[in-house]
């Protein structure tokens, strides 16, 4: 579905889209463009052909680990679950990115229980992108002090993973006037010159924090310059831009990129332009779970296919 007219009258309908998906997002590359498959089916033993000899990859994103008001008393717990839903599965990750708000205060102690937890993921490579609630402090320093390795602290950095070329961004240091995210002229100079050498058909998987198309812009939801950054994806025949911060999900395919964003570990949040604005959203213990999500992706080259799968706690 596509956010882009949130005040249309078919918006009811689209936003039934949210109740598919959930825990977490499989993705699979298939005929250049990843496409959502249930993880459910990665989770089960009945039937793991499609996942054969395929590299998976996870994401998981807005963990907040240190919230523990109404909406969910017990984030922990619910990335706990997450964690141990994702290691049952037969085909394991072959790595993982957190799209941001590892924690919710940008705390010590809520950066090594998130840590803690993270750790217990039994895939090897754990790659990283801050939310603006890990950088509460302005400069990002507890942050960077456990996940800026990769990225010489600077937040932004590529690395290449069985043909695909992964791009971590970061949206939440240089927000716009009207609470969009904000990329800044160097992260964008060195984002075109990464890509220089990159041949057309190599995938492309991004993934950063803020959602990267102006979702609903009156709530921040969007990155005020991303569309100098998508100027330079253009020219690739598999792009996907995997995003958090919304707490739910919502896709986009605008030629040759398509746009994801994934559910929250810890708790929802409220579809675009329902209510006052975006805040934790209460439900039910009973609802909680399937509200709640991560995404893994699945990419193979010959032939080239991909496929995003969201799956729910519940």
């Amino acid at each position: 579905m596509s956010s882009d007219l949130p005040s249309q009258p078919s918006r009811r309908s689209a936003l039934k889209c949210l109740a598919f998906g959930g825990t977490g997002t499989l993705f699979v590359l298939a005929g250049g463009v990843l496409t959502p498959t249930a993880l459910a089916l990665a989770a089960s033993p009945k039937d793991t052909s499609a996942m054969s000899g395929v590299p998976l990859f996870l994401q998981i994103s807005d963990s907040h680990i240190g919230f523990n008001k109404e909406a969910n008393p017990d984030v922990a717990g619910t990335l706990r679950q997450t964690i141990e839903f994702v290691n049952a599965m037969p085909a394991k990750p072959a790595l993982t990115i957190h799209t941001g708000d590892i924690t919710h205060l940008s705390r010590a102690a809520e950066f090594d229980l998130a840590a803690q937890l993270l750790s217990e993921l039994k895939i090897t490579e754990l790659h990283t992108v801050p939310g603006e609630h890990d950088v509460t402090d302005g400069p990002g320093t507890g942050y960077f002090s456990r996940f800026g390795k990769a990225s010489n602290n600077r937040g932004y950095y590529s690395f290449d993973h069985n043909g695909v070329h992964f791009i971590g961004l970061v949206n939440v240091m240089h927000f716009k006037p009207n609470g969009l995210g904000g990329l800044g002229d160097d992260q964008l100079a060195w984002l075109g010159n990464d890509l220089k050498s990159r041949s057309s058909s190599t995938p492309i998987v991004v993934f950063a924090h803020m959602p990267m198309w102006t979702i609903y812009e009156p709530w921040g939801w969007g990155t005020g310059d991303a569309g100098q950054a998508m100027s330079y994806l253009k020219r690739f025949g598999s792009v996907t831009v995997l995003n958090g911060h919304i707490h739910q999900i919502v896709s986009k395919v605008e030629g040759n990129i398509t746009f994801h964003t994934a559910r929250s570990t810890a708790y929802p949040q409220p579809a675009a332009g329902n209510g006052p604005g975006p805040m934790p959203l209460t439900v039910s213990s009973g609802q909680l779970p399937g509200m709640l999500g991560v995404t893994t992706i699945t990419v193979s080259q010959h032939p080239l296919k991909a496929t995003l799968a969201d799956t729910t706690l519940a």
